[in-house]
Order: C-alpha cells, then structure tokens, then sequence
C-alpha cells in the first residue's frame, strides 16, 4: 500500500509475506497461498501433469489394454473349450483384475470343458463349489451333471442334484439322461417303493437314441430280461451288439488303433459258436477300458477319503469307473455267483465283468453241469452274464 506521494506504509509488507504458506505434498506439486488481510485471496499452483500414453515411449506401451473385450472373450471361450486340465484355465484369473473379470463372463465359462473343472475330492472347497455352480448358472450342460453328481450322491443333497441334473437332461445330455435313469431303476434317494422302472426304461432310451453307450448296454438287458418294459430278447441282442459296436468305434476314433491292445486272434471253436452275433472281445479284439468321467472320479475319490464307505451299511457300486454309492441299505444288487461284488446298473455289472470280475469270480465248474456245458446266461453277444439278484 502506497501514500499519494509513492511511499510505502511500514510494517505492511512484511505482515503480508508473514500470511504466505508453502504446502508440499507427497507427490511433490507446490501449491503457494497468499491471503491478503482485506479477505481476498490469491493462490498460485503448479500441478504435475499426468503423462497420458501417447506420451509414453513405444517400449513401455501396453498394447494389451487397447484389446477390445469381445476379442478377449472369443480367445478365453477357446482356452476353457480346450482346456485339458484346471490349471490351464485358473492362471488366467490370477494374472490381473482384467482378465479375470473377462475369463468369469457368462459365455466363456457356458463354454467349459469338463477337464477345466476336473477338481480333486481332496481339493474341494466354497470356491470350488462356487466355482461349478458358476458354470453351471451360465448354461453349461456339463457343469450341471458334474456338480448335480456331486450334491445328489456326495453332498448328499437330492433335491438340488437331480434338479440340476435334470437341467443336463433336458438339454439333450445322454449322461445325465442315464444318470438319472438309474436314479428311477433304483430308487436312489428314497426308499424301495420309489421304483420307476418304466421311468428308468424311458430315460435309458433316450439316452441310448443319443449314443450313449452303457445306456444301451441297460436298455439291451432290460429288453432281454423284460425288466419294466415288454420282453424282446432280439431287439435286446441287437442294442447289446450296438453297444460294443459304438464301444470299438470310440476307440478307433481316437487314433489308439496303432499302440493298441487290438490283435486278432481267431479260435476255431469261437468260429463255431452258434447263432448270434457275439462281441467283437470274443474274437480277441481287446478293447480298453472307457476314459473315466471327472464327476465318477470324483465320487471315487470323495468316498476313498472317507474310509471307503458312504455309511454304516452302505456300499459303493463294484465297476471301478462308476463310483455311485448305495443311498439306502441293499438298493443295489449283487452278483448271484459270488455274492462278493454289487453294481447300480446291469451297464456297470457287464463291463466290471469284462475287465475284472470274470477273473476274479467263482471257478468255473460251479457254473458248469456235469456235461460242461454253460449255465449261465448267454445273452447273445457271446458273453456269459452272471445274473444279478437283489441284496
């Protein structure tokens, strides 16, 4: 402040550099503010400016953020299609918040194989168990036979399971057909009076329309057997012949043909069976083994875990590839020649028999008379089928 003639009033300066503070802050912008006595204020500011991209040098530049989120997703729909184990698909969603938000999309996770969510019974958790109920809520058909296996027979939660496998089912999915048709053969999950067998009968069907191979192993024992539905013993030969047919076609269409188990070795007596069309087994074609499904692995394991039993009394199914557990007291039946071993389904029964149980069974003169002749039952494929009777 100045007097008319130009002079400066004493003490006045120096009071007004007295109200000037000087801030710093932790990302070093300098922010000056002087408040004049009189109220107004000037403030002087100088703001480090953010860098944006295009100021950033070429090395350090993350084209990947420029990706659009659909390309993304169409890549990730891949990775989880083809995915051949969990790994392969859950290092992607630690990698960052990004990705793991596109990889939980509802289209990538409909996409899943069954190799993605193959989990350990020893691995088991929320997350886990959150993890498949994700998949399934996004419509992947897979997803629900899985985790409706794992509730209905491990959980032991029956209303939830067959819900969600009746979801699989309805989407045309042949193992949750026949998973289910074996629920109503046995009357899983409630007592014996629960039977459907025409019920059983049906869904079997439709799951051998669609290809399903132990689906027409039942139906073919149940037309021979007439077991809920009107005897036919041809029609039943036939579908059984159909199953090993579609057996070795699934072999062969893996491209195991070269390493394999199948040699030929014709027997004359073979040759000269009578009537029929026998199994392709017979004539020495050895076929392995189905690749197990991660649900009945699962189950397998689960049970292993906890002793070996799913409770007091109760016994799993003896086919190694099945895993299904008794859900009452004596639901499955046993074989009629050893009494040692038990099986959900005549399915599991035949091929348990063809890998293991034939060679483990009772010797052969106790199902032999006197002439030696067979009296077991042929069921026309060229097998012998050691009856199953009820517990």
């Amino acid at each position: 402040m100045r007097t008319r003639r130009g002079a400066c009033y004493p003490g006045v300066v120096s009071r007004m550099c007295s109200n000037v503070r000087v801030t710093k802050k932790k990302s070093k912008d300098l922010h000056m503010h002087m408040h004049v006595p009189a109220g107004d204020s000037i403030i002087y500011s100088r703001k480090k400016q953010k860098k944006t991209p295009e100021k950033l040098a070429a090395g350090r530049y993350d084209f990947f953020e420029s990706l659009p989120d659909d390309l993304v997703i169409s890549i990730f729909c891949k990775l989880s299609s083809t995915a051949t184990k969990p790994s392969d698909f859950v290092n992607v969603l630690i990698t960052s918040k990004r990705l793991n938000r596109l990889a939980l999309h509802s289209l990538v996770l409909s996409k899943a194989s069954p190799r993605t969510f193959t989990i350990k019974a020893k691995y088991w958790c929320d997350s886990a168990h959150k993890f498949l109920k994700h998949c399934a809520d996004a419509g992947n058909i897979e997803a629900c036979y899985t985790l409706g296996m794992i509730r209905f027979y491990c959980l032991q939660n029956r209303g939830s399971g067959a819900s969600l496998m009746a979801k699989a089912a309805i989407n045309s999915h042949a193992r949750a057909l026949y998973a289910l048709a074996v629920i109503q053969f046995n009357g899983s999950g409630g007592t014996k009076s629960d039977k459907d067998l025409r019920a059983g009968v049906a869904l079997c069907a439709r799951a051998a329309f669609l290809g399903h191979v132990d689906a027409l192993r039942e139906l073919g024992h149940c037309l021979q057997d007439g077991y809920g539905v009107r005897q036919n013993i041809a029609e039943g030969r036939r579908f059984l012949v159909q199953a090993n047919a579609r057996e070795l076609a699934a072999v062969l269409s893996t491209g195991a043909a070269a390493r394999t188990l199948l040699s030929w070795n014709l027997q004359p007596q073979q040759l000269r069976q009578g009537s029929g069309c026998p199994l392709l087994s017979d004539f020495g074609c050895n076929v392995p083994a189905p690749d197990v499904h991660p649900a009945s692995l699962f189950m397998t394991e689960w049970f292993a875990a906890h002793g070996g039993s799913p409770g007091p009394g109760l016994r799993l199914c003896s086919n190694a590839g099945c895993g299904r557990p008794e859900t009452r007291k004596h639901e499955f039946r046993r074989c009629s020649v050893c009494g040692e071993v038990n099986y959900c389904s005549r399915a599991c029964q035949a091929l348990d028999w063809k890998f293991r149980h034939k060679a483990e069974c009772a010797p052969v003169e106790r199902w032999l008379d006197e002439d030696g002749e067979d009296v077991g039952n042929d069921d026309g494929d060229g097998e012998v089928e050691v009856v199953m009777v009820d517990s």
